[in-house]
């Protein structure tokens, strides 16, 4: 399983409601995009220090997902297929939808517009 912002953040927060997705993953991953979004509100939280020191014990427990040429393939034909259908998503979801679909993997989110790609499985909590 892939965790989108939205489910990392809820990981690190320790919401109750996502323990069950991840009890069930055989593995969890977080996309590189995934991880510069959420340093990036890591840099206007109060809770600052805490996410940071997230960042440098937790993530050691998961694989870092990096885009690389085989996804900007996949991206290129994810974008075509919303393009066409008049439904794009924000540009940082589309990498993400095009390493679910790259390494064959569900997303974690609560952002419905991830059920417009075809052949990605979005689980919510």
């Amino acid at each position: 399983m892939i965790l989108d912002t939205n489910a990392l953040s809820a990981v690190v927060d320790g919401d109750p409601g996502i323990r069950p997705h991840m009890e069930r993953a055989a593995s969890v991953a977080i996309p590189v995009i995934v991880l510069g979004e959420f340093r990036f509100g890591i840099a206007q939280s109060k809770r600052r220090t805490i996410y940071e020191l997230w960042v440098r014990e937790g993530l050691r427990h998961y694989r870092v997902l990096d885009v690389n040429e085989e996804t900007s393939s996949v991206y290129a034909e994810v974008r075509l297929e919303l393009k066409q259908q008049g439904a794009p998503i924000p540009v940082n979801d589309l990498w993400i939808a095009a390493l679910c679909r790259q390494h064959a993997m569900p997303i974690l989110s609560r952002d419905g517009h991830f059920d417009s790609v075809k052949r990605l499985r979005r689980l919510s909590w």
